[in-house]
């Protein structure tokens, strides 16, 4: 039998982003700097930071700017903002971010609810951002289709709605290099529902300006199960947040983001987590755990360390 080497996934680590966004009361910059070094130091190298809203929507990310200066000196590390509009993103590219992250829900109930927009003025503001991109220059641009799988409001999403966002979505971005992050948004997708997505969409839009990525939740307890269906079928990137930090608003129980230290453990059993310091990262965890206020859930950090230790991830 011959095998083919696995193909390289980057890790996108999210907690600074995604996952403080979760508490409610803001953290001490100090304290959101200690965890952003802690994960460095495990070998992340990228990493969303932190999104450029309006401070009194989310006040926990209204120091997205000092963390950005902090870590400037940084230039092996491919640091990202999400930005809901044009204000937004040139504000991030004021700070020379390195990335855009530009978010639409396919769902139109979603998107109504989320950002107060029909899908399509969402669209018509990235083509602004996407505008704002192409005259600065030197920065990448990722565009997140929140819902790809399932909508709280609508069910099961067909990937015939999510190509229809995208087909348009891609119209505005052209030559523009870009990576599309499907997102199961309730975490209620299967690995078979995010193969077939991939499968679908990856060979309707086949193009070198296009890359893809997946972000999942572990709600149900498929975040692993789908971020390696979506490394199967097509994703080079995949999202996680050390410890599990977040959670999902729209299912009871919600257990938040995927936790990197289990996806990095299942990826290393296929030779394709990188350079990523399990142990470290773990350290990582144990800081984001003892935040106050953050809702954490992994499965590593409830193993002993010693267990960890003697386990060959590879075998």
């Amino acid at each position: 039998m011959t095998t083919t080497s696995p193909a390289p996934i980057e890790l996108v680590e999210v907690a600074p982003r995604d996952g403080f966004q979760s508490i409610a009361d803001p953290l001490p910059t100090e304290r959101k700097i200690e965890v952003i070094q802690a994960l460095l130091d495990a070998g992340i190298r990228r990493m969303e930071i932190g999104s450029f809203v309006s401070p009194r929507a989310i006040p926990q990310m209204a120091d997205t700017g000092e963390l950005i200066r902090a870590f400037a000196h940084r230039r092996d590390v491919r640091f990202s903002a999400l930005v809901p509009n044009l204000k937004g993103a040139e504000l991030a590219l004021e700070h020379d971010v390195s990335e855009l992250v530009y978010v639409v829900s396919v769902s139109e109930a979603h998107n109504r609810n989320n950002v107060r927009q029909s899908v399509d003025e969402s669209l018509a503001a990235f083509a602004r951002v996407v505008e704002a991109v192409r005259a600065k220059g030197n920065t990448a641009l990722r565009l997140d289709l929140g819902t790809s799988f399932d909508c709280p409001f609508d069910g099961r999403v067909d990937w015939r709605r999510v190509d229809e966002v995208l087909t348009k979505a891609l119209a505005i971005t052209g030559e523009l290099p870009v990576e599309v992050a499907l997102c199961d948004t309730t975490g209620r997708a299967t690995p078979f529902q995010v193969a077939a997505h991939f499968t679908e969409l990856t060979e309707r839009h086949r193009s070198p300006a296009l890359s893809w990525a997946f972000h999942g939740h572990d709600t149900f307890g498929m975040g692993v199960a789908n971020a390696l269906f979506a490394a199967r079928h097509g994703a080079t990137a995949l999202d996680a947040a050390c410890a599990g930090l977040g959670g999902c608003p729209f299912a009871p129980g919600a257990t938040g983001n995927t936790a990197s230290e289990d996806l990095v453990y299942a990826l290393q059993g296929g030779g394709m987590a990188g350079d990523i310091d399990l142990g470290a990262l773990l350290h990582a965890a144990d800081l984001i755990a003892a935040l106050p206020g953050g809702k954490t859930e992994s499965h590593l950090r409830r193993v002993p360390r010693e267990g960890l230790a003697g386990a060959d991830a590879g075998a």
